[in-house]
């Protein structure tokens, strides 16, 4: 009971403009009573992280808090294909847990067939991103970065655009759902998009991917975790060439979740940043295909071109083939690309020096490794996989 006092004594702080809220939710087009008393009646920090050694606390919009029940109801949503159009994906189609929740594709492909002009990214730690996608600039959360699959039409993902009322009859239709939805969401009617969107955010927000032999080596001492002596100090020297300035991968691939583009509870600021990284000069004109020219498409400056954010390494071996647009193989070659300064196309449609690209990032220029150096970076890059995290059954297909 003084839990409700105290509850309802802060709701008519808020009213009265007292800014206990970093935000004011009666200027949200979404808002009503019941969300706002929502986020009172469930405290906010109830919501118990399991997060890795070395991991801060994500950041959560206030008004889609952390609870277990949408974590839950989120996971049944993420692998039911119901939330396509016709039927036949789901968000998992895209993001398959065995391969860190990316799809194995160069480019995706949408329920409709239509091809994605770019790789799909994994989806793990994305709790932590400071803007979501290869390059959209505005994208900050995970809720509105969903209404891009899901209604999207230059490509056509989900395909739900005009689907909506026949989406939430499909999920009311099920009693499994009928609990869970009451559940998740108590007050008002909890069949609504954005409550479909909100719980989906916060089972993504879980995929949480930290306990790799590298990670345990670093934080719990475990020096086996790396493998026996020889294999040990091969990753080592890697990560040494990573960490130092002979790489330089660390200026774009460093921190707790190697990439620079993270937030999280105690950050200061948040860098929101988009790099070139040469693989593409076409004519020598600084050009990137016209289907991904990189932030240009939302900036129009043309130093922008072939500029995309740097992406979380973590699982990298599993989250082939690699680039916005998957135009690399393996990781063997990725480790080239670097250690070229970037990739010079010879003949055809892109033909071009990238490594001469004007919009280069200066971190990428020719490194001179040997193939022995090449070989342990690419076994350190091995040693983030977290065999652990994508054979989890808390994140697994529930059906």
């Amino acid at each position: 009971m003084r839990f409700l006092v105290y509850s309802i004594s802060l709701l008519f702080l808020i009213r009265c403009g007292s800014g206990i809220l970093p935000f004011s939710p009666f200027n949200k087009k979404e808002s009503n009573l019941n969300e706002l008393l929502l986020l009172f009646l469930i405290p906010q920090n109830s919501y118990v992280w399991n997060l890795p050694p070395g991991f801060p606390t994500p950041v959560v919009p206030a008004s889609n808090p952390m609870t277990q029940e949408k974590v839950d109801l989120g996971r049944f949503l993420f692998y039911d294909r119901k939330l396509s159009g016709n039927q036949t994906q789901s968000c998992a189609s895209c993001h398959k847990q065995s391969l860190a929740f990316t799809d194995g594709l160069t480019k995706g492909i949408g329920s409709t067939g239509e091809v994605h002009p770019r790789n799909a990214q994994g989806i793990i730690n994305v709790a932590y991103n400071v803007r979501q996608t290869w390059v959209n600039p505005t994208l900050k959360d995970l809720e509105d970065q969903m209404l891009v699959p899901m209604f999207g039409e230059h490509p056509v993902e989900l395909g739900l655009t005009n689907h909506e009322n026949e989406l939430l009859d499909r999920l009311r239709s099920e009693n499994r759902y009928q609990s869970m939805f009451q559940k998740a969401f108590p007050l008002g009617d909890p069949f609504t998009v954005s409550n479909v969107i909100k719980a989906i955010a916060c089972f993504e927000r879980t995929l949480i991917s930290g306990r790799s032999p590298y990670d345990k080596y670093l934080y719990d001492g475990n020096i086996s975790a790396l493998g026996n002596s020889a294999q040990r100090a091969s990753i080592l020297r890697g990560a040494q060439i990573f960490f130092s300035e002979k790489g330089e991968c660390f200026h774009c691939h460093g921190g707790f979740n190697f990439t620079e583009t993270s937030i999280h509870s105690g950050s200061v600021n948040a860098e929101i940043t988009f790099h070139n990284n040469g693989l593409y000069n076409i004519g020598g004109t600084g050009d990137y295909p016209v289907d991904n020219p990189g932030l240009f498409e939302f900036t129009g400056l043309a130093s922008d071109k072939g500029k995309f954010r740097a992406p979380s390494i973590r699982n990298i071996e599993l989250t082939a083939p690699y680039m916005h647009d998957g135009s690399i193989d393996s990781l063997e070659n990725v480790v080239e690309h670097y250690n070229a300064g970037g990739r010079n196309i010879l003949n055809g449609l892109y033909a071009g020096d990238g490594r001469a690209n004007p919009n280069k990032n200066a971190f990428v220029f020719p490194i001179g490794l040997t193939a022995g150096e090449k070989t342990d970076l690419v076994n350190f890059l091995k040693s983030l996989t977290d065999t652990e995290f994508v054979n989890d059954p808390k994140h697994s297909n529930p059906f």
